[in-house]
């Protein structure tokens, strides 16, 4: 497995490698990143050469590098993705977040393979399928409750990792099982192109055509926040704590990841029997708040059981933390009464009907603050009144009046503040100065003995010209405070020892380039002790697979998936949505998100309510956007909701997806 069953892994997007060391530095156990093609965020590509760079760097602190190539694969891409593959295992990256089963079909490197969400891993069954095959770690849907994860784990066992997302945007399907991107668009979610049909408005009616929602974001759920369910979690088996978010920006990934790393942290505190798996110690400049980043709202989703408030139905705009209201409007500015400090450069807004208009503050002007605590009139601690000069005439925002509630939702003082160094990351380091001696045991210059909180020693060896010290107790003082100067180094100092016969006085560039040297060969000592996880051998002869036909829904999508599947018992392999070949109605969304539930019309919400029950039927809905429109069913027994559509005349009849633009490189060897 990736994991030790003690160890706990939090695991952190990178959109660029600048962003995956800076993951790395504010507390993340691990980094995912895409390559130069085939992952599953079209627009977040990296060079095998940086992803090399970001690689190297991890592996000093043995923080694990994963890579995302986890679309599903034509026929013909399938050379050119083993050829990316092979490419990344000589970058040294640890791992491969995979959907396409026919990549398990080709010659590959001794690469670890972990099964993506997009794998629509939902059951017991799939799991110990997976981990059976050759998985190592498995991606969770998002949709499980913390019992099915329990019940996840306890079908895999210590088989395999169990990873499950904890922080970022929602897919409102179950990964994998989307398809009104493609049916639309022919931009396939499965190709790594969703274009995010789930968060456009549409309008709700019943089977009698009346309206029960007009023109909301029906789709669109809120950002999914576990920070109270991580030890539910833990003690369900899950081992890797993934943050959502290979789009998001430097200081979401700072954030988000500072805030799980702190709360990872006390949980592991107070219960000994868990450590993290990776090495050193985090130290934030400034206080985590998700809150501050874009999100829709937040919610655990489904694991703690089915709410009805997970969705984002007002607006799938982020509408920010509230500060105040207004005070006062003029022609060219506004007063705003609040209790935080407003900025230039603010991002303001404000609701208006059921749309957010936003205001960007060109200049904020402090016009009174009232005594705030202890009796102290200062900014930001008591109420004040900030008159707020926004880009455009007050006149353009529609709706902005007296008394009207204000959020923010850019905070230019906080991004600034991220923008700069935030954290530090260090090992622990004992160090221990002794003398170097010649055959007859002459003093002949200085030793320097390392080791790290791994046990990785080195021991360095600097002759040089000793004369003792006038002054001993000042000549010792000098030596450690010397010794102790890591400030650029990824170490800080538990323990300094000086073993010397007598007290010599040593020049400090002497000193100084012994501890340079030391450090260069424990650098290079902990790359070269790093071990990368061996993939994990398919259990033989090959398991059978939970069922013995595959629909569209398998996303089978060229001959070597299907040989994967026929080796493992399936008989019937339908082809993939992306092939063309379901020109019909079917279901082009299947979620776990009901609108039935959303608006107190579900037949398990009525039961046993009186006058209620036996009334409410799970008849079919109709959600319509535009010329869009798609019937709901619902399959009660499992709680999901099928969004039933049928690709576009135009895309059907259009050649299937075939090639992604190659662009990848071999990495530097400089």
């Amino acid at each position: 497995m990736s994991l030790l069953p003690h160890e706990l892994e939090l695991l952190s997007p990178a959109r660029d490698i600048e962003i995956g060391r800076q993951a790395i530095v504010h507390g993340a156990d691990a980094v995912y990143i895409g390559g130069p093609t085939f992952g599953a965020r079209h627009n977040a590509s990296n060079s095998v050469s940086d992803i090399a760079k970001l690689v190297e760097f991890a592996h000093q602190y043995r923080v694990r590098i994963f890579t995302t190539l986890n679309t599903i694969l034509h026929d013909a891409e399938l050379e050119e993705a083993r050829k990316l593959i092979w490419l990344l295992y000589d970058a040294g990256v640890d791992a491969l977040i995979i959907q396409d089963m026919g990549l398990l079909q080709m010659d590959l490197p001794p690469i670890q393979l972990h099964a993506s969400t997009q794998c629509d891993i939902r059951t017991a069954e799939k799991a110990r399928f997976l981990a059976d095959s050759g998985f190592s770690q498995l991606v969770l849907a998002r949709e499980l409750t913390v019992p099915e994860v329990a019940a996840v784990h306890a079908a895999v066992g210590d088989s395999a990792t169990i990873e499950y997302f904890i922080h970022g945007a929602l897919c409102v399907a179950f990964s994998g099982q989307c398809y009104i991107s493609h049916a639309e668009t022919g931009r396939s979610a499965n190709r790594g192109d969703c274009s995010q049909a789930c968060r456009l408005p549409y309008t709700l009616t019943d089977s009698s055509g009346a309206v029960v929602a007009f023109d909301k974001h029906l789709l669109s759920m809120k950002d999914n926040n576990q920070s109270g369910n991580l030890e539910h979690l833990i003690d369900a088996g899950v081992r890797s704590f993934k943050i959502e978010g290979r789009y998001k920006d430097m200081a979401y990934v700072k954030n988000i990841t500072a805030h799980y790393r702190i709360l990872l942290d006390e949980i592991m505190e107070s219960r000994g029997e868990f450590v993290r798996s990776s090495s050193g110690t985090t130290r934030h400049y400034f206080r985590p708040d998700p809150d501050r980043n874009f999100h829709r709202g937040s919610t655990d989703y489904f694991a703690s059981g089915r709410k009805v408030d997970i969705g984002a139905f007002d607006s799938p705009k982020y509408i920010g933390l509230p500060v105040g209201h207004v005070v006062a409007v003029g022609d060219k500015s506004f007063d705003v009464e609040t209790r935080d400090t407003l900025n230039n450069g603010d991002g303001l807004n404000f609701m208006h009907k059921r749309e957010v208009v936003g205001v960007q503050v060109n200049r904020a002007e402090l016009l009174s603050a009232t005594a705030g605590r202890g009796g102290k009139t200062q900014q930001g601690d008591g109420v004040s009144v900030y008159r707020i000069f926004p880009k455009d005439p007050t006149a353009t925002y529609t709706g902005l009046k007296a008394g009207l509630p204000v959020h923010r939702n850019r905070d230019h003082a906080w991004d600034m503040a991220l923008t700069k160094d935030s954290a530090e990351r260090r090992m622990g380091l004992w160090m221990r100065l002794g003398e170097l001696r010649d055959a007859a045991g002459a003093v002949t210059g200085l030793t320097l003995a390392l080791t790290d909180e791994d046990g990785i020693a080195v021991t360095v060896e600097q002759p040089a010209e000793l004369v003792m010290a006038q002054q001993a107790e000042r000549a010792v003082d000098s030596l450690r405070t010397q010794l102790g100067k890591l400030g650029n180094t990824h170490y800080t100092a538990l323990g300094l020892d000086v073993e010397l016969s007598q007290p010599w006085f040593v020049q400090a560039s002497v000193i100084n380039q012994l501890r340079r040297t030391a450090i260069e060969r424990l650098d290079a000592a902990r790359v070269a002790a790093w071990v990368r996880p061996a993939r994990k051998a398919p259990v033989q002869p090959p398991v059978q697979y939970p069922e013995k036909s595959l629909s569209f829904l398998a996303n089978v999508y060229n001959d070597k998936a299907r040989a994967f599947y026929r080796e493992h018992g399936v008989e019937m392999i339908a082809a993939a949505y992306e092939a063309h070949e379901e020109p019909g109605e079917v279901p082009v969304m299947i979620t776990k998100h009901c609108l039935r539930f959303s608006f107190n019309l579900c037949p398990k919400q009525a039961k046993g309510v009186k006058g209620v029950q036996g009334q409410v039927k799970a008849e079919p809905m109709v959600l319509v956007n535009g010329d869009q429109q798609y019937t709901l069913r619902f399959d009660c027994k499992p709680c999901e909701m099928h969004v039933m559509g049928k690709m576009r005349r135009d895309i059907f009849q259009s050649p299937p997806p075939s090639v992604f633009p190659i662009t990848f490189m071999k990495p530097n060897k400089a």
